[in-house]
This record gives C-alpha cells, structure tokens and sequence, in this order.
C-alpha cells in the first residue's frame, strides 16, 4: 500500500483516486498516530500483501520522500536523508510488528522492481478502497444498483413480483420454455430488451452454459439472482455483464459495452454514439496504471464514491445553500391557528377570483328575477303562458348579459393595458381563458332554459289557447292566432333556431377533445377536428351576434324601443371587440418583421429568430401572435417569446405539431424541395437570404401571467417540454439586469476611486427613480422537465451562461429527463457515474452538454417546494407553470398545502400552454 502524510488540509481541486480517511484502523493500529511518529517530513510508505502466506502479511517495501523534486539543501544532505529514512523504516516495522522485511524477499531486477512497484501502487488503492468501504456508503450504493423495483415487476412484495412473472411467464412460454429475447418482457423490462438480455447472458455464464431458452424453474433461478437485496449480489450481476471473458476483468471493450447497453436502454442514442469516449474516461480513473482492465473492486469503488463526484461537480450546477428551517417546525401547533392560517391562504389566492364570479352571479340573478317579476304581473300573458313565459324571458335576460361579457375576457390588447394598470391587484386576468369558458358553460344552459321554454312550454300553450284568453293578445299577433310552424318560420323562431345550430356548432369543436385534436372521426369528418376547426368554428360567432340583433329587435310582445336591450347589453362590448380586430389587422402590417435566422433543432422545434420592428416594447413571459401568408392569410398562432426586452432581436421557439407548423417548418427549412426536411439540417443555424424567405407578420405583445413575476420576491418556474419558453425570456432578462447592476457597481466603484469626496460612491449610485424601478426578485429556481435529451439544444447557450454569469447563486437551474431510469435503477446506474465523472473532470453534462447537470426521471414536487419553503422563509414565491394540466393541479396542491404550514406564501399560477 502507497499512502502520502501530510499536515495539510484536505485539497479543494479534484484529483483522480480516493481519499484515505483519517483515522482509518489497519491490523489493530491507527494510522495517523504511526504518523505522528514520524518526522515532519512528507514520506511515501509502500506496503504489498504477502497473498501466499497463510497468515496474509504485509511487506515494507520502501520509505521514500513524498516529493520527487527535492530542494538543493536536501541533495547537500542526500546521506542525513537515507539515515533517516532507514530509521523510518525501521520505525515502521517496530510499530507494526505484524508487517513482515522486505530484505527477507528475493530482491528483482530492475524491471522487475517496477512491476511490483506498479502492483503495489494498485494493491494500494485496493485496499484503501476496502478501508473506505462503510456501512453506510455501501448503503447508498445498495439504492444506487436495483435491477427490479415497484415499476419494474409490477408489485408490492417478492410474492407478489413473483406472480407476475409467472404470469408472464405462462403468456410468453412456448412448450414451457422462455426464449432469451423474451425474458426482459418476462421480468418487466419490456423497454430495455438489449440490457435484460445482458443480464440474461450473465447469469447464463454462471451456470457455465450457453442457452438461449429457460424453464420456469431457471427462471426463478434467475429471478431470486436479480432480485436479491445483497449489494455483493447485484454488484457481481453487473460486473459480469461485462465480463464476458469469466476472468474477473473488465477490459475497456466491457465498459463500452456496459455503457452501450445502458444507453440503449434509457433511449440515448448521443450517449451511444459516445460509448467509446466515456469508457475511456472510466478507465483513465479506475485503471491510472494502464493494466488495461478492472476488478471488482475498482468498480465497486466508483460506486461507492459516486456522491464525491456529484458534491464536487454540484457548485458547477445549481447553487448550493444550506437551507436555514425546518419547515415541520413552522407548522402552528394549534388547531385553531392552522385553520385559520388555511382560511387566510385560501382567502389570499382566491379572493379576486371570487368577488368577480359573485358579482357575476348576483347580477345575472337580478336580472332574472327583474324580467321575470315583469311578465309575471303581465296577467293577460301569465293567463295563457303561466310560469312558462317569465322563465324564458329571465333566462334570455342573462343571455344578453354572458353574451356581452364573453367578449371581454378575449380583447387582449385591453387586457394587456390594464395589467400594467392598478386594477391587476383585484382583477385576476390570469384566469381570463378560464371566465371566457364559465361565460360560454352559462350561456349554454341559458339556451337551453330558454329555448326549452319556448319549444315545449309556452308555444304549445299559445297555440292551444281559447279564443277568450287569446283575445288580450290578439294585438301582438296581428289579430290572428300563430301556429306552431308560424312561430318557429317567423323571423324570431327563425333566428333562434339559426343561433342555437351556429352555438352548438362552435362550442363543440372548441371542446377540449376536438380542439387538441383527440377525437378520431373517419374521413371527410377528421377536419372538423384540431385547431383549424376550433379557430374557423369560432369566427361562426360574428355571424350569432348580427342575428342576436335581429333576433332582439323582432319580439313579439314588446314594442317600445327602449323594452328591446339586447342592442344595449351588447353594443359597447362588440364595438371593443371590433376595434381591437381592427387595430390588429392595422398593426400587423406595420409589423412586418424579417427573419435573421432560423434553425431546424431535435424534438422538432423551429427556432426563428426576427428583426423586431421599430417602435415594439414588450416585457419578459409575453407572447406574440405570428402569421404567415404563404401558409394562409387568415391563421394567427400564439408563441411565447423568448428573447429579452433588452435585445435588440424578437425570437421565438415554435413545436411542430400542427398543419400550420408543419407547412412553417417546410418553408424555413428547404429552399428546393419544400415536402423534405433532411436530418442534417438539425440543430445548424443558418442565415436565410430574402429571396424565397416566407413572409412574417406579428401581432403583440399580449399579456400572460408570468409577465408580473418582478412581483415576487422568488421564482419557483416549471417548464415541461416546449412549456419552458415563456421563462426563458425571464431567465435572460434576469441575467441582463445583474450583467447591468455588476458593470454599474464596477462603474461605481471606479468613480469612488478616483474621487477623494466621501460622497462620490453615493452620487453615483442609483437615483430614485432607478431604485423604484429595480427589481423585486431576488432569487429564481427553474425547473425544466422534457422527455428528450435533443430538448436541451434549444436553449443550451442560455443555460450557459446563466451558469457562468451567477456567480452569487441567485438563480437555479434544474433540467430533468424523464425517458431516463431514476437514480437508482441498474439500467441508469452507470450513466449517472459517467455523468458524474465527465461533470467533475471537465464541468460539462454528458446529456445536455452544458455546465447545468441533467437529473434523471421526475422531480419530487413536494421536496421542490419544501426546500424554496426552508430556504426562503418569510417571503412570497411566485410558482408559475407551463404545461400539461395534470401537473398543475398538483403544484397548486402544493402551493395551497405548503403556504399553510411554513411562513412562505406561494401563489400559483398557470400559463397558457
């Protein structure tokens, strides 16, 4: 064994191999008191195990200096120096009497002395790694290394697994027997059939046999081998995977092959492509002395130290700070104090909300009950209608009403003006989308209480009426009795029936099954689906209103101007809505922007990046309408933008996921042939010339939720997939306003140098007006979850250089890829360690390929939230998500549950995906 002494302390830079605890017991003796023996000098003790005694001695084989590069006084006192380490090691041989003399073993050649000094080197290493070997370090390891988990075998207990794979087992057996290439659907590894066949070639090799199909009971074999709770047994599963040789060794070909497998696995085809690279970079750690192979030891070794790796290449990624609370210790003890903390939370999100829907509420029941007490003291009409008439007038009432108010949720342009206005404090027009939707639910039950009335109620009773009942209301019929067809013919049966067919019509395609394109109708009938249809449908509506008009004005029992609202309730809302369609058919021709560049990237993304045009403003987490009209002259598409208010270009990510995409995509991305997109094409940046370059016209900035996260003290920004867009325009503009603060303090602090006034600093610092304009935020967490590792080409420079820029830790990065096997699992077990590795040794991401480290599966939300709680405390953390709705219910779950019991708030809010 070769260990080096030292007083100092342990070294901040990385180096390759493993660090010698201190203390650390070896045969009975501590090592650091044998040190303290010794002179002060820094000496090398080389030690070897004596493997053919039966008692398993150690050797001294030498003590020399640490140092090769010995100083000239040293050289002057080249013979002092032998004296004193002959009386070393004689000293070591006293303190350790069990260690046996090196002059008793036949001395070598000089090639020969260089082998074992090799031998001893890696002896060394071996057995400082089985000092270190810890109960609790093999523990973690034991986490680390799970060929079967919960998902894997589909159960609770092994009984349980276990009857699943018989199962599988009986549904996949041909004559009772298994075939190689079904066992990892048989064990639950359907998904990673090349990795379960590897285990399946080991365990092959252990029963010394070359088989290609199993029986059930070596299949149980089998299964108790993977399934065993042992870490030596897992362990030795995984290096034989390897050792395809039997000889104990794994060559560098059996790591690349381990990493193939591995990647194949997890779906990592970059990783693949690497196998070779990241074996290499294996065996530089594990195999210093060039043997060209690895035991078990070594790799057991790596294992064991993977947090080492992680914890060094952790500053690189994400800022790490202690957290400063217990957030179990916030929780008020009291019932009384949590239910009233939960009534305060609840009150504090919802409490805009709620005001606007009971104003809503109240009005449409005063105006119901208004119109029906009316027609209810109408005795001649409640003679031949009853209750009939009273209901259909108060229900068309509130239709009056919803129809003016659904347009009012969609006037984005007055929308975006009143957020930067005071009304955003008690007018939540985050949920604008969600009270457009409620609108559209009320004024459908409001048809069908009208219409309903109408066709079954009162109609028939008109037509049925007495001539004496009838004679009151002669005068409005033109002294003639209405028939059933003539009241449904008439010019106000008839615009009822026509606005109904036109209401179902739209509303129905822009259900959420038919706009996203769920519903599958056989052809000619699948273009009624997706967004085409949801966006033509709805333009159906202008048409509802000039026969909502019409339909207002024809009435049959009132005559007065002034009795015939429906021009009232709806005339300021339409005009609203048409000029805002105006001022953006206006505008857009003025935004007419050129494309810079454009690029085809993994995941099929097209990233654009355009000329902003003269005069556009917009602020970070806003989104832009853009249209084409090459592709059509009609369709307008929101995207998010992703450039920062300071740049001086517009930039937008756009996923290829429908017609007009696609077509956007062609038209970008091939000059010749407009239907072919070669892969080659991926992820390069190219300048596109003005000859043949589509045409793009931009309508905007609209407002979005994530527009007022200046407003929060922390950032908690979810992103899933292309949903990260709207934060990345946050991420640079935060990243811009510190880059401005350090040149401003730089600035300052050269003025204050120069100027002997003490008040210089102070007259260079910020005025006033700068100081309300800086900025709330102090800290941002952004958590970016995509199933595809081509995701992280998107915004790789970004991630860059916020990692390079914050050296304060102010904002945190957290990528993370679902489509590989948790930290844990065998199968992404060693691609963590390469991860780790590759991250410590040259402070890149294997995955990603930035200095941002990628975690593996999905982020424990609960954990997310406990920590922001823990290290944040007393502050108010603006939690804003983009993406699949089945999320968003659960970090709103915890937004609630989490403001409840520590002394963060944390207000939710959900952007437009």
């Amino acid at each position: 064994m070769m260990s080096t002494a030292s007083s100092s302390a342990k070294r901040s830079s990385y180096t390759p191999g493993f660090e010698l605890p201190s203390p650390s017991p070896v045969g009975g003796a501590m090592l650091p008191k044998f040190l303290r023996d010794l002179s002060q000098d820094l000496v090398e003790v080389t030690l070897e195990l004596d493997d053919d005694d039966d008692d398993g001695s150690i050797v001294v084989c030498s003590v020399a200096p640490a140092n090769d590069d010995l100083t000239s006084s040293a050289v002057a006192e080249n013979g002092i120096l032998r004296r004193s380490l002959s009386a070393t090691s004689r000293s070591v041989r006293r303190t350790f009497g069990w260690l046996k003399s090196a002059s008793s073993r036949t001395t070598a050649s000089n090639s020969e002395s260089a082998v074992e000094f090799t031998l001893s080197a890696r002896e060394g290493r071996r057995m400082k790694a089985k000092l270190q070997r810890t109960r609790s370090s093999a523990q973690r390891a034991l986490n680390g290394l799970r060929f079967i988990s919960k998902t894997t075998a589909g159960g609770n207990d092994a009984a349980e697994q276990w009857q699943q794979v018989e199962a599988r087992f009986e549904s996949l057996a041909k004559d009772g027997l298994l075939a190689r290439a079904d066992f990892g659907e048989c064990i639950g590894m359907g998904d990673s059939e090349e990795f379960a066949v590897g285990i399946f070639d080991a365990l092959a090799r252990r029963r010394r046999q070359k088989i290609t199909k199993i029986t059930i009971e070596e299949l149980r074999d089998f299964w108790l081998q993977i399934s065993d709770s042992s870490f030596d047994a897992r362990l030795q599963i995984f290096f034989d995977m390897a050792d395809i040789n039997e000889d104990g060794r794994i060559t560098m070909e059996g790591v690349q092959e381990l990493i193939t497998l591995s990647a194949s696995a997890n779906k990592l085809s970059k990783l693949k492509e690497q196998a070779e690279e990241y074996a290499s970079l294996i065996m530089e750690e594990l195999d210093p002395e060039n043997f060209g192979y690895i035991e078990l030891w070594q790799l057991e070794a790596l294992l064991l130290q993977r947090d080492v790796y992680i914890n060094y290449s952790g500053p690189l990624s994400t800022a790490s700070v202690p957290w400063s609370q217990n957030p179990s210790s916030l929780k008020p003890k009291n019932l009384v104090r949590r239910l009233s903390r939960s009534l305060q939370c609840l009150a504090l999100e919802n409490w805009r909300r709620g005001w606007i829907l009971l104003l809503w509420v109240v009005a449409m029941a005063c105006l119901f009950v208004w119109k029906f007490y009316q027609y209810r003291k109408n005795r001649a009409t409640f003679q031949v209608m009853h209750y009939c008439l009273p209901v259909a007038k108060g229900a068309a009432e509130t239709l009056k009403l919803n129809m003016a108010l659904i347009l009012l949720p969609v006037c984005r342009n007055t929308l975006t003006w009143l957020r930067s206005t005071r009304a955003r404090s008690f007018i939540p027009f985050d949920d604008n989308i969600n009270f457009h939707k409620i609108i559209a639910f009320a004024i459908a039950i409001g048809i069908t209480i009208h219409a309903g009335n109408h066709l079954a109620c009162d109609f028939p009773r008109l037509v049925n009426s007495s001539p004496e009942n009838f004679a009151p209301l002669s005068s409005d019929f033109h002294n003639k009795k209405p028939t059933y067809e003539f009241l449904l013919t008439g010019s106000e049966g008839a615009t009822g029936i026509l606005m109904v067919i036109l209401i179902a019509i739209s509303f129905t395609l822009a259900a959420h099954r038919f706009r996203r394109n769920m519903v599958r109708l056989p052809a000619p009938f699948n273009k009624l689906t997706g967004f085409n249809a949801f966006w033509y449908s709805h333009h159906l509506l202008g048409l509802v209103y000039i026969l909502l008009i019409i339909h207002g004005s024809c009435l049959y029992l009132a005559h007065r101007w002034y009795e015939k609202t429906t021009w009232i309730y709806i005339s300021v809302p339409l005009l609203l809505y048409v000029a805002e369609r105006s001022l953006r058919t206006c505008r857009s021709k003025h935004y007419s922007v050129k494309m810079l560049k454009a690029s085809v990237l993994p995941g099929n993304v097209i990233s654009l990046i355009m000329s902003k045009p003269p005069g556009f403003k917009y602020k970070s987490g806003q989104y832009i309408f853009l249209q084409c009209p090459t592709i059509s002259p009609f369709e307008w598409h929101p995207f998010s933008i992703t450039s920062a208010p300071g740049d001086e270009y517009l930039s937008v990510h756009i996923r290829t996921v429908g017609d007009w995409t696609r077509e956007l995509k062609r038209a970008i991305a091939e000059e010749d042939d407009s239907s072919v997109v070669h892969p080659a094409r991926f992820a390069q940046m190219r300048h596109l010339d003005q000859r043949g370059q589509p045409r793009l016209f931009v309508d905007g900035p609209y407002g979005a939720p994530a527009q007022d996260y200046q407003h929060y003290d922390i950032l908690l920004l979810v992103g899933l997939g292309i949903g990260a867009t709207p934060f990345i325009s946050i991420l640079r503009d935060l990243l811009d306003r510190a880059r401005t603060a350090e040149e401003q303090r730089d600035s300052n602090t050269e003025t204050s140098r120069s100027d002997d006034s003490p008040n210089s600093f102070m007259s260079s610092s910020l005025t006033p007006g700068d100081k309300k304009k800086s900025q709330k935020t102090t800290n941002a967490h952004f958590y970016w979850v995509t199933r595809e590792p081509g995701s992280f080409e998107w915004f790789k420079g970004v991630m860059d250089e916020v990692a390079e820029m914050d050296h304060k830790g102010q904002i945190e990065l957290h990528n993370y890829l679902t489509s590989v096997y948790e930290e844990g699992d065998a199968r992404s077990t060693l691609i963590t360690m390469v991860q780790a590795l590759n991250h410590a040794k040259h402070g890149v991401d294997i995955l990603s390929g930035t200095r941002v480290r990628t975690h593996f599966a999905r982020p424990d939300w609960k954990q997310v939230f406990t920590k922001i709680a823990s290290k944040h405390p007393y502050s108010t953390v603006g939690v804003f998500y983009c993406g699949m709705p089945m999320l968003a219910k659960e970090l709103k779950v915890l937004s609630h549950e989490l403001s409840q019991k520590t002394t963060t708030r944390f207000e939710f809010h959900k952007e437009y995906f």
